[in-house]
């Protein structure tokens, strides 16, 4: 067997979302969720971390040709979050809360049927400098 190596693409994406559920009353929702609540949105400069895993190929010497990978972030994620509200523009979250966890899923589902499955894939998504989420965990 040999040696796994993770490699990493970093990319970052703004957008608004507002976080509610409908299905409870507009005291519950902002006792949850406060000011990400706001009935207007809010946004966020969110990083990206696409991380992939996997044994470096014995002919090019790569685990996952980089080039292939910021191609795959760009069309598929970047394109289709920046400058988006994530609760109107994006399918996925029109039933489902834009919980910074939510939003690691999604993408991870995006991301994973176009990278080959014999490599690991992991998102890391920051929604601030301090709070971020991971997925798998």
């Amino acid at each position: 067997m040999g040696r796994r190596v993770a490699v990493s693409r970093h990319e970052h994406f703004n957008a608004a979302h507002r976080l509610n559920n409908p299905d409870w009353d507009e005291e519950r929702n902002q006792a949850v969720f406060g000011k990400c609540n706001l009935p207007h949105y809010h946004g966020h400069n969110y990083e990206i971390i696409v991380r992939v895993t996997g044994e470096i190929d014995p002919g090019s010497g790569y685990v996952m040709d980089m080039k292939i990978l910021s191609d795959l972030v760009k069309d598929h994620v970047v394109e289709r979050f920046d400058h988006r509200n994530l609760n109107e523009d994006v399918p996925e979250f029109r039933t489902l809360n834009p919980s910074a966890e939510n939003i690691v899923v999604v993408i991870h589902d995006i991301l994973r049927p176009l990278i080959d499955p014999v490599l690991d894939l992991k998102i890391t998504l920051y929604e601030t400098p301090r709070n971020f989420v991971e997925y798998p965990a």
